[in-house]
């Protein structure tokens, strides 16, 4: 399958942002990042460490003068459906641009993938509505798509299916889908 390319960005008198495939010695930053982001006002999802570490292959990493500044990662939920998730952007750097190009890096992987549609759940809705999301009501799959993935272990996936169990995760989230064009 091809990969989609590390890609890079510098604005004038910065130092450029790299985006590329987020390794396993970057689960310690990333874990920083989404600590800052989740817990008391809850803005992403706790994570354990070991799930971090099991899903790194899941996350790209924005780099800054070799420093890890941003995450995020894209979780296929079915074969045209995937979710961007743990998107996390290091206070310092916010306002940069890092966040968009993180998203940017992981729609390109979408369609990499041959995903047709990319979900998020997200207090950001104008932040991903530049990348030409919409808010959406319930869950934008089949009844017998929802009944396979009822058997997903993953937390995310439950979040999607807007399970009673996860509800106190999500209040006052926006559902948001993007549908890609056919392009490569």
């Amino acid at each position: 399958m091809e990969q989609v390319a590390e890609q890079t960005h510098a604005e004038p008198g910065r130092p450029e942002v790299i985006v590329r495939r987020a390794r396993t010695p970057d689960v310690r930053v990333i874990r920083r990042l989404v600590d800052a982001y989740s817990g008391v006002g809850p803005r992403l999802l706790e994570k354990t460490t070991v799930t971090l570490y099991e899903d790194v292959q899941e996350f790209w990493v924005a780099e800054i003068a070799g420093q890890v500044a941003g995450c995020g990662a894209l979780h296929v939920l079915w074969e045209d459906l995937a979710e961007i998730r743990t998107v996390a952007v290091d206070p310092s750097v916010r306002g940069r641009g890092v966040g968009h190009r993180i998203v940017a890096a992981l729609i390109e992987a979408a369609r990499a993938l041959g995903v047709r549609r990319v979900f998020c759940l997200t207090f950001e809705v104008e932040f991903f509505g530049r990348h030409g999301f919409v808010p959406i009501q319930g869950t934008p799959v089949s009844p017998e798509v929802y009944a396979e993935l009822l058997a997903s272990y993953d937390e995310g996936v439950a979040e999607f299916l807007d399970l009673e169990h996860v509800k106190p995760n999500t209040l006052g989230n926006t559902r948001m889908l993007l549908h890609l064009d056919r392009r490569s």
